[in-house]
């Protein structure tokens, strides 16, 4: 991706917060790889386009969303996120806001940074209520890149923002699912939630050395569990 998510000011700045950033993302690649689709110390683009055992299959985009959390924890004040940590895929990263250039489009991450990930910074903070959405990329030209074992990730796993407030808030994954890009249930993934949620976001599948972009997302969805002291 040429470091731009096509859109326009008038849909994010127009009240729709998450849900209008959920429509720029599902057509668009977080990754920046070579126009032949090699990523330099790989023979291919890594493979993660497998959803988790028992999700729906790719571009099921029907259906309710992932079932209520019974275990979550009351929303928290806003407060901007400054590290990502999620164990299970050796993920500890700094936070980039993503804002809009003078084009109206949504910058991506940064391209020549492995380890960072992206946050939307007019949406919702990670721990307040609603849907937070953030950003990775899979890999880029130097190579494999912050979220490209996301789609191991198993329901049950924990992943934790750090504040800037100096709380840490704990997200439980509900499910991992991989949507085709065509068929993405925008609503689904990035409507109004009653708590506090958390969707991860990367691109999967087979990469379309035309597209210059990957066909599928993977989107991993989790709710607040808890949270604690920095």
């Amino acid at each position: 991706m040429a470091g731009v998510i096509p859109g326009t000011s008038r849909l994010l700045r127009g009240g729709m917060g998450a849900a209008a950033l959920g429509l720029l993302l599902i057509y668009n690649s977080v990754d920046t790889v070579p126009a032949d689709g090699s990523v330099p110390g790989q023979a291919a683009p890594p493979a993660i386009a497998a959803p988790a055992a028992g999700a729906p299959s790719a571009g099921a985009a029907g259906g309710p969303g992932p079932a209520a959390p019974v275990t979550a924890a009351p929303p928290l004040k806003r407060s901007k996120p400054v590290r990502l940590r999620i164990p299970q895929i050796n993920v500890d990263a700094p936070f980039t806001e993503l804002a809009l250039d003078p084009a109206g489009q949504l910058n991506a991450p940064p391209p020549d940074d492995k380890n960072l990930v992206g946050w939307y910074a007019e949406g919702v903070s990670p721990g307040e209520r609603g849907a937070s959405v953030v950003a990775g990329h899979v890999d880029t030209t130097k190579g494999p890149a912050v979220f490209l074992l996301l789609s191991l990730m198993l329901p049950g796993n924990k992943v934790e923002v750090q504040r800037a407030d100096n709380t840490v808030a704990v997200f439980a994954v509900d499910s991992v699912e991989t949507f085709a890009k065509d068929a993405f249930p925008d609503q689904r993934v990035y409507g109004k939630t009653p708590d506090a949620q958390l969707r991860l976001i990367t691109c999967g599948g087979t990469y379309d050395k035309k597209r210059r972009d990957y066909l599928d997302n993977v989107v991993v969805f989790a709710h607040l569990e808890s949270s604690r002291p920095a």
